[in-house]
């Protein structure tokens, strides 16, 4: 999430696709991708591949989409996917990387701020890859939603920027990032409705590693049960 934040194709780099209200928060989003011509490193997360390289394929659908590379991988992998971002100067690079990719019938692009509207369906996988913002973003209430589009027996899966480092300096003092257990608990699930995965905290590894500010990250990872 490049800081001031949101997500995507982290490797290498930190996703952040925010919104701080609908016209806002495009016009901060569009502002952030344009200022080169590939924001991210153009990599799937590593927490998604980790974590979903051995589900079976299905419905999927990916929150904050950016340049879509988690999308295109989810789609070479034989997911048919749902990618959204609230910036259209993302969904169409991600459009063109799908292309370019061979997977572009496999993936539909929408528009979103998730805070006002959200995809229709369910999924067999919903993932929210460093969903951050430094805006008013209601990110709690977007897992909440995300969590509800998930279908019996399918997955969410959040991954979320964790502490600084000991010892270094955290680049971002104004935002805060939850643990996984305060996450959890924010989705307020049924009881007996899911099964808990992962629920972690762990450090950078990879490409992920060299990114600067945090050094850890954490991952929470539920199946529904019913």
């Amino acid at each position: 999430m490049p800081t001031p934040s949101h997500h995507h194709d982290h490797d290498g780099h930190d996703h952040q696709r925010g919104h701080r209200g609908d016209a806002a928060g495009q016009e901060f989003w569009d502002s952030r991708y344009r200022e080169s011509e590939r924001i991210w490193s153009g990599r799937p997360n590593s927490v998604l591949v980790r974590e979903a390289g051995d589900l079976a394929p299905g419905r999927a659908l990916d929150l904050g989409c950016g340049e879509g590379a988690d999308a295109v991988w989810l789609a070479g992998r034989g997911w048919r996917v749902t990618g959204t971002d609230i910036s259209p100067v993302a969904l169409e690079r991600a459009v063109g990387h799908a292309a370019e990719a061979g997977v572009a019938d496999r993936i539909a692009f929408e528009r979103h701020d998730l805070g006002e509207s959200f995809p229709t369906g369910e999924f067999d996988l919903v993932a929210a890859c460093f969903l951050h913002s430094p805006g008013e973003m209601p990110r709690e209430r977007i897992l909440r939603t995300a969590a509800g589009a998930v279908a019996p027996g399918g997955v969410l899966l959040v991954a979320g920027h964790g502490g600084p480092a000991p010892g270094a300096e955290n680049p971002h003092p104004d935002l805060y990032f939850p643990t996984p257990e305060e996450v959890l608990a924010g989705l307020d699930l049924p009881e007996g409705g899911w099964e808990v995965l992962v629920c972690a905290e762990h450090e950078r590894i990879g490409a992920e590693a060299d990114r600067p500010g945090h050094g850890f990250d954490n991952t929470l990872k539920l199946r529904r049960l019913a």
